[in-house]
């Protein structure tokens, strides 16, 4: 039988264009973080069109391989080339505005150089990966390295600091809440701490305290906070959720984009459930994935099964009990864990655009 008789199956030679295609944009965000990492991007933004002995130049780097990035940033459509030149080394190339933007400016809500980042510290450790496949166990936190944590913290920051005060105002009943005199507020999972630092300036009254496991990311967060000038209203501290404090210390406590990776989230749930007030807020910032699963879905659940795969499952799966929830948290399930910890529900909020994420308050 040919495939005339079923025209809308698919072909070897479609599956394998598929995935060439898939080749070129991995070797393409590979060369993004190249470019990232050798500061090329700001160099090539600053100074306008450069040959490749400038660029070399001005960024210490060898010619030979730095020609043959412009090269291929060129034939990859991500730079534009002056091609008249005679001499491959008398070539300028510039890098457009609206690229320079999405490579280097790190506080537009369109930048995205940290994902290349992310991506290629991914890489690095599937060899560990594959290991716990086969073993059991998974990949911690810290083996991702550096590049991992900063790019975690970079690729969040704009949204907290452009939208986060605005999206919470847009729900009254929250808002009162925040705004109370001498508030509050716990941010469990805190990271690099741009979440905290945004509840601080959105709310000049509150006292905020951050919380996370990873040390790095404490000390990265207390110096932010330092240069900030809100080291008097913001307090960061090495811990995980499920020690805070059972005596209704807070008006409010958050999660933004971590509750999917810990290794016990109902018992971290249940330190906020005894540790936020019973006329306060509990509120849960993760994924906006589908509702349920379905071998059709968008891209939003093609990426966030690639960070579940790469990095957040196998970082929770590193702790002997975890749940292993990864990064597909379905709202389901995250009520389904609210209940267990003593909520009486979950309800999402009226925030949208905010990037791919869902806000969702957890009702005593």
């Amino acid at each position: 039988m040919s495939t005339t008789d079923h025209p809308d199956e698919p072909t070897a030679d479609a599956f394998a264009d598929r995935l060439f295609a898939s080749a070129l944009g991995a070797f393409e965000t590979l060369s993004v973080h190249v470019g990232d990492r050798l500061d090329w991007y700001r160099i090539l933004a600053d100074r306008s069109a450069l040959t490749s002995v400038e660029l070399a130049q001005a960024a210490g780097t060898g010619e030979r391989y730095t020609r043959e990035w412009l090269e291929q940033q060129a034939v990859s459509g991500i730079l534009e080339v002056d091609d008249e030149a005679a001499e491959a080394s008398d070539r300028r190339y510039s890098l457009p505005p609206a690229h320079a933007e999405v490579l280097t400016d790190d506080r537009s809500l369109a930048y995205l150089a940290p994902i290349a980042r992310i991506i290629a510290s991914a890489a690095v450790q599937v060899p560990a990966l594959l290991d716990a496949v086969r073993a059991g166990g998974g990949v911690a936190w810290e083996r991702f390295g550096a590049d991992m944590r900063d790019a975690q913290g970079d690729v969040n920051r704009p949204w907290f600091e452009h939208r986060l005060a605005g999206a919470l105002a847009n729900v009254p009943e929250l808002d009162a809440i925040l705004r109370r005199p001498g508030a509050r507020i716990v941010d469990v999972g805190c990271g690099h701490g741009w979440s905290t630092i945004a509840l601080a300036r959105a709310y000049p009254d509150a006292h905020v305290d951050g919380v996370d496991v990873d040390a790095p990311s404490i000390e990265a967060a207390r110096a932010h906070a330092e240069e900030a000038g809100l080291s008097d209203r913001v307090t960061f501290r090495l811990g995980g959720g499920e020690a805070l404090a059972d005596d209704g210390t807070y008006d409010a406590g958050f999660v933004f984009e971590a509750l999917h990776d810990m290794p016990r989230p109902v018992e971290v749930l249940s330190a906020l459930r005894r540790a936020v007030r019973d006329d306060g807020a509990v509120v849960i910032m993760d994924e906006a994935v589908a509702e349920r699963f379905a071998p059709d879905g968008d891209d939003v659940e093609r990426i966030m099964y690639g960070y579940s795969l790469f990095i957040c499952l196998p970082d929770s799966l590193s702790t002997p009990g975890s749940v292993g929830t990864g990064t597909v948290m379905r709202p389901a399930v995250l009520e389904r864990y609210a209940r267990d910890a003593g909520f009486s529900g979950a309800e999402a909020l009226p925030i949208e655009d905010f990037a791919s994420f869902r806000f969702t308050r957890l009702r005593t």
